[in-house]
């Protein structure tokens, strides 16, 4: 791999400046006026940085700047923004990152799309994703490496890594992205960014099988400031709010106050994660202490198979996408055409196929226990990952198979509780690991207390200076 390191940014003396999603909003209700300009403005940024980034799969400039020379109506009135290439667009490819399928250009929205494109953001394009978003970095053999703004050798992780690398670099302020273990938080986390998991049905999921112990597809956004991430999940909840959870409700300064956080550094074996990132955590629930909640440290309290069971259950995502996706998604779907990683963990479903009534029965099981720990406690405070930000090739598609599941096993060791249970889990920056690259932290709790997680996650950012992270 060529070697290439240093930062790169967007952040120029133009319109879009270093404002978030709400404060651009902002201008063009004052001034609408000043729509086809900011639009302009982010696709001369994109221009720009993209060469460096690799982070878009798919441009439609000309067309978003012709949507800017109307007004756009919802509550952000035309910000620019991208969507990940797991969505379907009109006029754009679909490719989900892989080889094995043609790039057809889609003639309507996705649902989840649409709900997000209905607040009024408006596409540049789509984002580069690994191939079907099966792992914790964004390289593929259809897009190559999409690198990190913070250090072009590093990766953005995954699977919604051109979208934080859109947004970190300053391109847009907020991006499409979703969570099958974690894709909203990892890159989040890598990029220093605000990264939330809503609860399950906030926002519409896409679908899974019936028999499987969950739907673990999550959609949602990364963006740099709690502010923009809980005013978009508002504005969504307006149009079409969930009938089973309790309402997120405006964005609000009102402080939380006397919660029970219990802070875990240790994966469901009992091992450690990176030093650095356990004293960031750390860092977190003391500043959390200063703010009068108690805190309390604990050993990992969820059953030791839990990594064992999820990862089976990826697997099998693999073997569906293998023996479905030419029925499913297209015709011309090639299986040849699939990475050694898709094909290593299709192997691995053939090889465990007996222990998956046993697996998914245990995960099934494991939603009751999640929710039953949050009878105790309010917030549940991790690191997002479990290792800090890996080079570029760490994951890569040229990585062979064993390698790549051994090394997914360490990353991301708390990321996935969410997914199965359908709770909410945000991401934070909170500090920089020795390597100059952002470290995040999870505030995670019960299903549908959403507006809990965003509240705490205000309190932490009023009291920190995370805006100085996002001016890389």
């Amino acid at each position: 791999m060529e070697k290439i390191e240093g930062s790169v940014s967007a952040f120029i003396g133009d319109s879009l400046g270093t404002d978030d999603a709400v404060s651009i909003s902002e201008k063009i209700k004052e001034d609408p006026a000043v729509l086809p300009t900011i639009t302009q403005h982010a696709v001369n940024r994109a221009k720009l940085i993209n060469p460096k980034l690799n982070a878009i799969a798919a441009a439609d400039f000309d067309g978003a700047i012709a949507r800017a020379e109307n007004s756009i109506q919802g509550n952000f009135s035309g910000v620019p923004t991208f969507i990940k290439d797991t969505d379907e667009v009109p006029g754009m490819p679909l490719y989900l990152g892989s080889r094995a399928l043609p790039g057809d250009i889609s003639s309507k929205f996705s649902k989840a799309a649409k709900q997000l494109l209905d607040t009024g953001l408006n596409y540049l394009g789509t984002t580069t994703t690994p191939e079907f978003g099966l792992t914790g970095t964004t390289e593929s053999l259809k897009f190559g490496a999409t690198r990190n703004p913070w250090n072009l050798a590093y990766s953005t992780g995954g699977s919604s890594g051109g979208s934080a690398a859109m947004v970190a670099s300053g391109v847009v302020p907020i991006a499409h992205a979703n969570d099958g273990a974690g894709s909203i938080r990892i890159p989040a986390s890598c990029c220093g960014l605000v990264g939330l998991k809503a609860s399950r049905d906030r926002i519409k999921d896409k679908e899974m099988p019936g028999y499987f112990p969950a739907n673990i597809l999550h959609d949602g956004v990364v963006t740099r400031s709690v502010r923009d991430t809980w005013t978009i999940h508002a504005a969504i909840e307006e149009k079409v709010a969930s009938r089973t959870l309790p309402p997120i409700g405006k964005f609000s300064t009102e402080k939380c106050r006397y919660l029970k956080i219990a802070v875990v550094t240790e994966t469901c074996t009992g091992a450690s994660c990176s030093d650095e990132l356990i004293e960031a955590t750390m860092n977190v629930a003391r500043q959390c202490e200063s703010f009068g909640h108690l805190v309390k440290v604990l050993p990992n309290p969820f059953y030791a198979k839990f990594d064992d069971d999820f990862w089976l259950s990826w697997a099998h995502i693999a073997f569906l996408i293998r023996y479905t996706a030419k029925q499913e998604l297209n015709k011309k779907f090639d299986h040849r055409q699939l990475e050694q990683w898709a094909k290593f963990l299709i192997r691995r479903h053939w090889k465990n196929f007996h222990k998956i009534p046993s697996s998914f029965k245990r995960l099934r099981r494991f939603s009751v226990d999640y929710e039953n720990f949050f009878q105790e406690y309010d917030i549940l405070l991790t690191p997002t990952l479990g290792t800090t930000v890996p080079k570029l090739g760490f994951f890569g598609p040229e990585v062979d198979g064993q390698t790549h599941w051994e090394r997914i096993y360490e990353f991301l060791p708390f990321t996935k509780y969410q997914n199965i249970s359908g709770a909410p889990a945000i991401t934070l920056p909170c500090a920089i690991d020795s390597n100059g690259l952002p470290i995040g932290v999870q505030l995670a709790s019960r299903l549908g207390a959403d507006r809990l997680v965003l509240e705490l996650s205000l309190q932490l950012e009023a009291n920190s200076n995370w805006s100085a992270l996002y001016k890389i």
